[in-house]
Parts: C-alpha cells; structure tokens; sequence
C-alpha cells in the first residue's frame, strides 16, 4: 500500500503536467515557421473539376484559389518526372503500360472521362488529356506550395525531384509526402531543407504518445499531417480493402484520429493539419470543426464557395 503512496501522487503529476503542456506547447517547443499556410489544398490539382494531375487541372485549380497542390511523381525511362497518381496507367489510360517503360513522348493521353477515385459514381473531362511535367508545373506557379508524394523507392527520382526543387529555388514551399519511412529518409537525406509530412509508421507513433501523455514532451520534426478524414470511407474505393468495409471498425478509426486536442496541440506547434478528401460542404465542415487547418478536395470551387460563405473564425 506505501507504494501507492507514491506512485498515484506521481501519475497524477505526470497527467496534470502533460495536459497543461499539451495546451502550451510553446512552453517546450519553438513553433515552427512554414513559408506557407495552406488552407485550400486541391487533391491531384483537384480531379473531380479537371482530369486529374493536367496542367488544365493545376491552372483550373489555382484560378479558383487553391493554396496548395497535391499530386504523385513517377519517372519516364528516359528521365523526366512525370506527375501521375499511378505508376501503371491502365486505370488513367486504359492501357496496361507503367510509366517508367515509356519514354516521354510515347505516353498515352488520360482517358476522356476519368472515374474520380475519392467519390464513386463521379467522372472528370477536360480539353486536356496530357501528362505533365514537374518542371513545367514549377515553371508556371514558381509560388505556389506544392506536396508531392512520393510512392516508390526509386533513389532516381527522388534524386530528380530534388534536383528541380533546387533549381526553381522551392525548398520551403515544396514538401516531401509518402507513407513510406524508407522512402522518406531517402528523401530526406536527399534533401533536408525541404518540410516534410508525417509516414504512416510517424502518425501511428505520434497516436501513441498523444495517448499516452508523453506527446507535449517529444520534439516532431515534421511540418505538416496529412490524413484521411474517416467519414469519407464508405463512398470511396477504401471499403474495397477488407476490413475498412466494417462501420464499426470505421468508427473506432474516427474516434482514434479525430480529436481535436490533438490538433490543437500540432498547429500551436506550428504543424499544420490537412484532412482529405472532402468532397462535400459537410465533410468540409467536418473537417474544419475537429479542427484541421487545411482541406483537400477533389472539388477546389466547392471548397472556395465553402469558405466564402463560412469564413473560419480564430
């Protein structure tokens, strides 16, 4: 029984300390200072207005007034940084093809109509059926703050990417994204002067020490965390992988993630929060009342008449 003396006094210590720095976390940390604050981030340069990742998609989407570009990058054979979600282009292209076996002037052209991934039943078109080039997409918006995800573990392309990031001078408005750790330190070692986004294996850690209490205590090196927001799952192709066709299990993954304390805590750290992909006024609503500071969507003109008609309050 002594020894409860001493241990329930020390829990309670610790709980009562780690609650009052997770609402001042300034008291341990530096905020951090991004060249940029996205609120309006367009998804793939928001495919459901566009065909997805065209540079008709990116312009659309920035004359609407996005903040931010999101997109994948992948590698032709003859070197150039292609920006497309897939590595294979049978569901963009309808040919069974990858893009590192292609040279660049043989890709094939998107599909007329393109099924949009984040909200079946919905289809994009557009005059402008071209891959483009990461090069080209700088070139036009040399200001624009851009999240490029990389998916494979191609020390090339990383390497590529980097290079262009340099020579357009856009290492603080251009982040680095993947699910992958490996990947990341590669990018990372490539090039540490560039933000970066939580992985997969960093946002499951970062859940562990929010629960646990020892979040206000541990630095993130982190700028941004970009997450699915759960409602959205069942309209999507998500339910398709097994067990995220469970509501309960839906659920539980809602309760988990989405709370409020804890993005409080990550943009008083200065780490900005972007859930995605809302494709509706409710799920834009959502998203801001758990408090995100950002929104991705597929739909950038839907988000904008959002915003204009319920400015955020600080």
């Amino acid at each position: 029984m002594s020894f409860l003396y001493f241990v329930l006094p020390a829990l309670g210590g610790y709980g009562l300390t780690s609650i009052y720095l997770l609402k001042n976390p300034h008291i341990l940390h530096r905020r951090k200072r991004t060249a940029f604050y996205s609120m309006h981030i367009s998804h793939r340069g928001g495919c459901g207005e566009r065909i997805e990742s065209t540079m008709e998609a990116f312009t659309h989407a920035v004359e609407q007034g996005t903040q931010m570009l999101e997109f994948d990058c992948h590698l032709t054979n003859d070197g150039y940084v292609v920006i497309s979600h897939d590595e294979n282009l049978l569901r963009q292209t309808g040919h069974d093809v990858t893009i590192s076996s292609l040279n660049l002037q043989d890709l094939p052209l998107y599909k007329e109509r393109l099924a949009v991934t984040f909200y079946t039943g919905r289809y994009s078109s557009g005059a402008d059926r071209k891959f483009a080039l990461l090069e080209d997409l700088f070139r036009k918006f040399p200001e624009l703050p851009v999240s490029i995800e990389i998916k494979e573990n191609n020390r090339q392309l990383i390497e590529k990417v980097s290079e262009l990031v340099r020579r357009f001078s856009r290492e603080e408005i251009t982040v680095w994204a993947t699910v992958n750790s490996s990947i990341m330190k590669k990018c990372r070692r490539m090039n540490a002067s560039m933000p970066y986004s939580f992985t997969m294996a960093r946002g499951v850690l970062l859940l562990l020490l929010f629960y646990t209490g020892l979040l206000p205590f541990v630095p993130l090196g982190e700028s941004l965390l970009q997450f699915y927001l759960p409602r959205i799952i069942n309209r999507t192709f998500i339910p398709e992988r097994g067990i995220l066709r469970n509501k309960l299990v839906v659920s539980l993954l809602e309760k988990l993630t989405m709370r409020k304390s804890l993005f409080k805590h990550l943009a008083a750290r200065g780490i900005q929060v972007h859930l995605f992909v809302c494709n509706e006024d409710e799920d834009i609503k959502v998203a801001l009342d758990v408090g995100a500071t950002g929104v991705m969507t597929d739909y950038p003109s839907l988000l904008s008449s959002y915003l204009s008609r319920s400015p955020r309050q600080d």
